[in-house]
């Protein structure tokens, strides 16, 4: 019997309809769409705007895209797994939520925090369950609303981020495809630059904390720049290199969406030209845990059966780490 492997058979993605543009920044804070679109990329993100709207309703219509296409029952979901760093709340996990209003009545679920990097982790995790031989059908689901976590008057962090969900479903794979080998960093001496100072059990949120601005992001950018160079570039090559794949083998590179110079050190460092590249970072921003599944479903449509795709990303943590995915299917 051929080795159990956990292949992606359908993906769904959902972003909000608002566009904040750098047109619109430009009256916000001091910056201009040159500086932003040179230094990032970015041209547009979607932001969330809608009041009493959260994290789950950003991941609820990705999930049901992909229920749609595969004409599948809620009940038929064995496990729901939401990587986020934006949660509803403290608790209960956004996954039990999302489960919720879904209608996935039979699905444990749970959430995973691993920042830009948090999908990764989450399909390797859904890969393994599904590899174990006792679920059948596992939803993996990348998504936040940055916007809620956001400085508005902060121009190094505000130009950066958007809200957005993708989602993937695993099924057993007995022909060689799906998920095929992962590679996942981490280093805590990471959060000194990239984190939130207050929220948490260190530092409860007070009124001072509040008035403080210490429930946004804080980021030092040339810190997290270097190190995200160093660290995707490098294990996406790393993840070439022990799987005999040279750049001709590779049919796509899916790089988390954080700034234009990062994927291209990381493209550059692989040896992929820009054409096998996913790139959405102008129209979406960093949309954190939502950027790799977002990429797979605007191109699932050019996706051939067999292809050797690259998951690669970096985020706050530190985090990171590559995923090698043999596609599964083709799309009609």
């Amino acid at each position: 019997m051929n080795k159990i492997t956990a292949a992606i058979t359908a993906v769904g993605g959902y972003v909000p309809e608002y566009r904040l543009t750098n047109a619109e920044l430009e009256k916000i804070v001091e910056t201009n769409d040159e500086w932003i679109r040179t230094r990032t990329g970015i041209s547009e993100r979607r932001i969330l705007k809608e009041e009493g709207k959260a994290c789950s309703d950003l991941a609820v219509p990705a999930i049901q895209e992909i229920l749609s296409k595969k004409n599948l029952d809620p009940a038929e979901i064995d496990c729901i797994i939401c990587a986020t760093v934006t949660p509803d709340m403290v608790f209960p996990a956004t996954a039990n939520i999302i489960a919720d209003k879904v209608g996935a009545t039979n699905a444990w679920s749970f959430d995973i925090s691993a920042a830009c990097s948090g999908f990764l982790f989450a399909l390797a995790t859904g890969a393994s369950i599904v590899q174990a031989g006792q679920y059948k059908k596992v939803i993996v689901v990348g998504a936040d609303k940055m916007s809620a976590i956001v400085d508005y008057t902060d121009r190094t962090t505000c130009i950066l981020f958007g809200d957005g969900a993708g989602a993937v479903l695993l099924e057993p794979n007995n022909e060689g495809f799906g998920v095929l080998d992962t590679i996942l960093r981490s280093d805590g001496k990471g959060r000194e630059f990239l984190h939130m100072k207050a929220g948490g059990s260190l530092k409860p949120a007070s009124i001072e904390t509040v008035t403080a601005k210490e429930h946004y992001i804080y980021q030092e950018g040339k810190a997290v720049f270097k190190f995200a160079v160093v660290g995707m570039a490098d294990v996406s090559a790393e993840i070439m290199e022990r799987n005999n794949l040279t750049a001709n083998d590779v049919s796509w590179l899916v790089p988390h969406q954080a700034n234009l110079r990062i994927i291209d050190a990381t493209a550059n460092r692989m040896g992929i030209s820009k054409d096998k590249v996913m790139i959405n970072i102008q129209k979406y921003g960093n949309t954190t845990a939502a950027t790799i599944p977002l990429c797979l479903w605007e191109w699932e449509k050019q996706l051939q059966k067999g292809e050797n795709i690259i998951l690669a990303a970096f985020g706050g943590g530190f985090t990171w780490g590559s995923i090698w995915v043999k596609w599964a299917y083709d799309t009609v």
